[in-house]
């Protein structure tokens, strides 16, 4: 009995190990190879919006609970388009965690994309980047702290917080994805599992961009923005 015990306790540890340096791979592709198109964007929200949209600071100036329908709009997409992934993904079981992995980062960045661009962030400059990694470590519940900001070169803050953002999301996908083990069963499981963890990021991120927003609004001597409790959910 202790000898499988033994044998399932490595087996769990080998398992979270793989999850999560296949996160740490799959984020780092999705930060250099995922972008979504800012100004084709621009036209789409100006069309589901109707609204006479022409820049992100025009986007700034419609209420939280407008943009908000459309944030919604947004996660709602995403976390579908994770669960049809998941379900197929899931029928390999185990074996297919890796690839699995892959497209699950680049959904949840993409979305991440545009739920900043819907509250007019756009992140065409290294400080506008650097300000959409840190609504991604919001979603993860990572608290920078305002020093540990300051002391860091542009260049190589970005890296350091896809990191960060990549080994949270691997504990929390391998903590999930035990079910998976089980080829067939697995896909149920891990296109729920998928759904949760997509639309459970995005509905932090999208309090992490509320929030920008109403610092916007506070009085210029209020101080520099910081990012919300880790313990915040």
């Amino acid at each position: 009995m202790a000898g499988i015990m033994g044998m399932e306790h490595g087996s769990s540890e080998w398992f979270q190990r793989v999850v999560r340096a296949s996160s740490r791979a799959a984020f780092r592709r999705a930060y250099r190879q995922v972008r979504l198109d800012p100004e084709k964007y621009l036209h789409q929200l100006r069309r589901h919006l109707k609204r006479p949209i022409h820049s992100w600071q025009d986007l700034r100036e419609l209420s939280d609970e407008e943009l908000k329908l459309h944030g919604d709009k947004v996660i709602r997409s995403s976390a579908k388009l994770a669960a049809l992934e998941g379900m197929g993904f899931g029928l390999g079981g185990l074996v297919a965690a890796l690839p699995d992995f892959g497209i699950l980062a680049a959904i949840t960045v993409r979305m991440l994309q545009k739920l900043s661009l819907t509250y007019g962030f756009e992140y065409s400059t290294d400080d506008e980047l650097a300000g959409l990694w840190l609504a991604a470590a919001s979603a993860a519940g990572l608290d920078f702290g305002c020093d540990y900001l300051e002391k860091q070169a542009m260049e190589r803050l970005v890296p350091r917080i896809v990191d960060q953002v990549a080994l949270r999301a691997g504990a929390e996908v391998a903590e999930k994805w035990a079910a998976r083990v089980v080829p067939i069963v697995s896909a149920g499981a891990a296109a729920t599992l998928n759904y949760w963890f997509v639309r459970s990021w995005g509905r932090r991120a999208q309090r992490h961009f509320l929030d920008r927003r109403r610092y916007l609004r506070l009085p210029a001597e209020t101080g520099p923005y910081l990012l919300p409790s880790a313990s915040a959910s």
